[in-house]
């Protein structure tokens, strides 16, 4: 691995409760964070990069063919980072009794989902997937190392997203303004956060964010995100009183082939007043099944008063992404695309 571009690495947990019986008190819902502080530190705001499901902060630490990952890339570009577990996992604790059920994802599913979707196509896009390091079955060092990372999570996604704003509030208000790095399941989480400290968020990077709005397709199937990018409550103007006032309807026919047809507020459009100044970069891959419908999630929030650049990485000529667009063969240079992207819109900021 090339020379390491942090002077500090230090770790903290934020928010928890002290929860169960009297005299056997157990703390639960705290965040483990890991602070990584750049030999060069000239960037204003820090970055929080928030991993998905099934993950942990070590999504960003490397990749399974032992090239640096995200963490190391950004401290080198001069960001000091933090990365997280989310609550109930991995390094964040989870208590049982307390907390609920917990899933893993099978080692069969992520090798079509994640990192062998040509082999098995189950979307028009997977095809052109060539960008995972190896062959992405079992038995190819470079999934072991992958697959091995994996952990369990909460099964219960609202619970999860409660656990975390609680815990993403504390953080934030605890070092100041910062961008947020979500990825996949955490894009509810940026969402969330910025609703909630809109003045301490200065730009989200959805990675291929949950979705899309209202409903899930693709690789499962049923209503979800009833708030439209989350399933908790997120500050619309006109206000709503609840989920159900939001009048939403379905396209009569996709924007193209191979995509689906997105659920959308039907006009006028209610506004995420706490979102529409925070600048939002949302990528996706070319060959990833959230190619099929990402482009859904970018109209909701054009259609709510957020000006957010959608960007499909085919047409900046990167190819053949899947989701786990971090710890492919081309990482750094999305990366560098992440990177000039934040330097505008800071500055324009």
């Amino acid at each position: 691995m090339a020379e390491s571009y942090v002077v500090r690495r230090e770790f903290f947990h934020v928010g928890g409760e002290y929860a169960g019986p009297p005299g056997e008190e157990v703390m639960r819902g705290q965040m483990y964070v890991e602070k990584w502080t750049p030999r060069d530190p000239r960037r204003r705001y820090p970055l929080v990069m928030l991993h998905g499901m099934g993950q942990t902060a070590t999504n960003w630490m490397g990749t399974p063919d032992g090239r640096p990952g995200w963490a190391e890339r950004f401290a080198r570009g001069g960001y000091t980072v933090y990365l997280i577990d989310q609550p109930a996992r991995g390094r964040s604790a989870w208590q049982p009794g307390l907390d609920g059920e917990m899933r893993s994802l099978p080692a069969s599913l992520e090798e079509w989902l994640f990192t062998a979707s040509a082999a098995d196509p189950r979307w028009p896009q997977a095809v052109m997937h060539t960008q995972w390091p190896g062959s992405g079955k079992r038995g190819d060092p470079h999934f072991d190392a992958f697959y091995a990372t994996q952990v369990p999570f909460l099964a219960d996604q609202v619970e999860t997203q409660r656990l975390l704003l609680a815990a993403g509030s504390a953080l934030l208000d605890r070092i100041g303004a910062a961008v947020l790095l979500t990825h996949s399941q955490a894009g509810p989480f940026g969402w969330l956060l910025a609703d909630a400290r809109p003045s301490l968020v200065k730009a989200i990077v959805a990675v291929e964010p949950a979705g899309p709005p209202f409903e899930n397709v693709v690789i499962a199937e049923g209503k979800a995100r009833p708030w439209g990018l989350a399933d908790l409550p997120l500050a619309y103007d006109p206000p709503v009183a609840g989920a159900g006032d939001l009048q939403v309807e379905r396209q009569d026919a996709p924007d193209g082939p191979g995509l689906v047809r997105c659920w959308q507020q039907k006009s006028p459009a209610r506004r995420l007043k706490n979102l529409a100044d925070i600048p939002v970069l949302l990528l996706t891959g070319e060959a990833s099944y959230h190619a099929a419908y990402d482009h859904c999630t970018a109209q909701y929030l054009a259609a709510a008063g957020v000006a957010a650049d959608f960007v499909r990485l085919a047409d900046r000529g990167l190819h053949g992404n899947g989701h786990m667009v971090m710890l492919e063969e081309n990482s750094a240079d999305i990366a560098a695309l992440i990177e000039d992207w934040l330097a505008g819109a800071i500055a324009a900021g």
